[in-house]
């Protein structure tokens, strides 16, 4: 087993007690879907460092600081992802990071920039790699990676997924990630478009530094929460709850003022908010942040 903590701050033992895992510690494919679903019931998905204006540090120190001992704190993909690949190179696995575009909605692949990072990690012994991703920041995620396989329906621990090809102008394959029901009375609707290609530390700095700092961004605008219940899913996105439950019901409830969105996410999401953060509530507030400043406002539409 590779031991990553001889080279970086990386702390298995602290991570995965942080995630709650008491399994086996070995490169299989039960221990690489065990532990991608206890990281997703553990640590929520937020955008608040984007939300004050700040790029979040990628970097094994900083994610174990704010992710694994902070406790009260998630993050987004560049971070959810980052530290899982650090935690199954440190159980055996190969893992290689990838980038997609984000299609949900999407007329064509092309419309969209590769903004999201996931991951593929191969398993000793078995003929193809996994698809994993803890950081995908909706209700149409992975919760348990899935063989690299086309046209196969997979049912990881209770949501449907199936990866596609799609045509495309570059030398390399393009697999769609797509998720069936993701919205009420939706069949398959794609969520992500990836090819194989590696990407490196480098390439996610720039990423991450453009996603949360451009004021175009919606991650710079206004909050957006998730976290997996033990029932199903839970969304906050600027000053809306929406409750989908594992049988498909969905609820929507209107959060009244930053007060209430407070406690929500401490509450309902396990997240204290950074000191000096104004969450922005309403329509029609945002404005770019001033030098040392939170960003005090963000469009919640």
């Amino acid at each position: 087993m590779a031991d990553s903590s001889r080279t970086t701050p990386f702390d298995l033992d602290a991570y995965l007690g942080r995630i709650g895992w008491e399994g086996e510690r070995r490169a299989d494919a039960a221990t690489l879907r065990g532990v991608h679903l206890a990281h997703l019931r553990a640590i929520p998905f937020e955008n608040l460092d984007a939300l004050g204006g700040t790029a979040p540090s990628l970097d094994p120190a900083g994610l174990m600081a704010k992710l694994v001992h902070g406790r009260r704190r998630g993050g987004y993909c560049y971070e959810h992802n980052t530290l899982f690949a650090l935690a199954l190179e440190a159980l055996g696995f190969r893992v290689t990071r990838l980038t997609a575009r984000v299609v949900v909605g999407a007329d064509r692949v092309e419309d969209r920039p590769r903004t999201h990072m996931a991951l593929l990690a191969e398993v000793p012994g078995e003929p193809r790699p996994y698809l994993a991703d803890v950081g995908f920041g909706a209700v149409g995620s992975l919760l348990e990676p899935v063989p690299l396989a086309a046209d196969t329906e997979f049912h990881d621990a209770g949501r449907r997924h199936r990866l596609v090809h799609a045509p495309h102008r570059g030398p390399l394959e393009m697999w769609v990630l797509e998720a069936h029901g993701a919205s009420a009375g939706a069949g398959w609707q794609a969520q992500y478009a990836f090819t194989l290609e590696p990407f490196e530390q480098c390439d996610y700095e720039v990423i991450n530094w453009h996603i949360a700092t451009n004021p175009r961004s919606p991650f710079s605008r206004r909050p957006y929460v998730q976290h997996l219940t033990a029932d199903g899913h839970l969304l906050l996105a600027g000053d809306r709850v929406t409750e989908t439950r594992a049988d498909g019901t969905v609820t929507e409830r209107k959060v009244p003022d930053e007060a209430a969105v407070r406690r929500v996410l401490a509450e309902e999401f396990g997240i204290d908010v950074p000191d000096g953060l104004t969450l922005p509530v309403r329509p029609g507030t945002a404005r770019p942040a001033g030098t040392g400043e939170a960003l005090r406002a963000a469009r919640a539409s």
